[in-house]
């Protein structure tokens, strides 16, 4: 038990003076396991879960009933995993919102848009409500579904465009097991939420599609356009 506790001294002092950078993927697993298993040996299951998963961010993003499955991985392991991943997508979200909030671009709107899609593992539907000088007023998460479909309410996207008294929206989705290129279905819901805004003049600016690193938005790919409507019906 010493020489456990000793090591885990030793990696939390070369943490506070070195910080992650010189980590490796294996290091920085068995620090976060130090808390939540206790004067136990953790290099052993951060190997088991690295071997498992392939890499610290497949280990974060597992959901908790695949990390259970993994010998010595109890509830309360499972829990504080899933709580880091989701606890780094709230810091990115919450830095996000402290920066200026005229969203006057879409390359500004992607930018805000983007955390909220970090270490997702289903399909995830927001939007992002502006008024009419883009001013930021709200984002909201409007569906979830499995890893490879979301429902898209769109009663509910317009309820929220005119409870947050939007003039603009921009409709996000992600793909997480695949690229962030629009389907033939992603047009085809674009256009029937740019016409059910419409119908309570607020405008569809965009719908951008998100993977792990990028996003494609439809108008910068000519597929949509707020005044034309559907460019490329496909």
């Amino acid at each position: 038990m010493a020489l456990h506790d000793g090591h885990r001294e030793r990696v939390r002092q070369r943490f506070l003076k070195e910080g992650l950078d010189g980590f490796n993927d294996h290091q920085v697993l068995e620090m976060l396991l130090f808390y939540c298993v206790s004067r136990k040996d953790t290099n052993l299951l951060a190997h088991q879960l690295l071997d498992e998963f392939g890499s610290l961010a497949q280990v974060l993003e597992a959901s908790p009933e695949a990390l259970k499955k993994v010998p010595g991985v109890g509830e309360s392991v499972a829990t504080f995993i899933s709580f880091s991943s989701s606890l780094a997508r709230y810091y990115m979200v919450n830095r996000s919102q402290q920066e200026p909030i005229i969203l006057d671009s879409l390359e500004k709107c992607g930018a805000r848009l983007q955390p909220h899609f970090v270490g997702r593992r289903n399909e995830c539907v927001y939007m992002l409500c502006l008024d009419g000088k883009c001013k930021f007023l709200a984002c909201k998460m409007i569906g979830e579904g499995s890893i490879n479909s979301a429902a898209v309410p769109i009663r509910r996207i317009v309820e929220v465009a005119l409870h947050t008294n939007a003039s603009t929206v921009v409709l996000a989705h992600n793909h997480p097991s695949g690229l962030a290129l629009p389907s033939k279905e992603d047009a085809q819901t674009t256009g029937l939420v740019a016409n059910a805004l419409r119908a309570v003049d607020v405008v569809l600016w965009d719908h951008m599609i998100f993977s792990e690193n990028e996003y494609v938005s439809m108008v910068h790919s000519n597929i949509y356009n707020r005044y034309d409507h559907l460019l490329n019906k496909g």
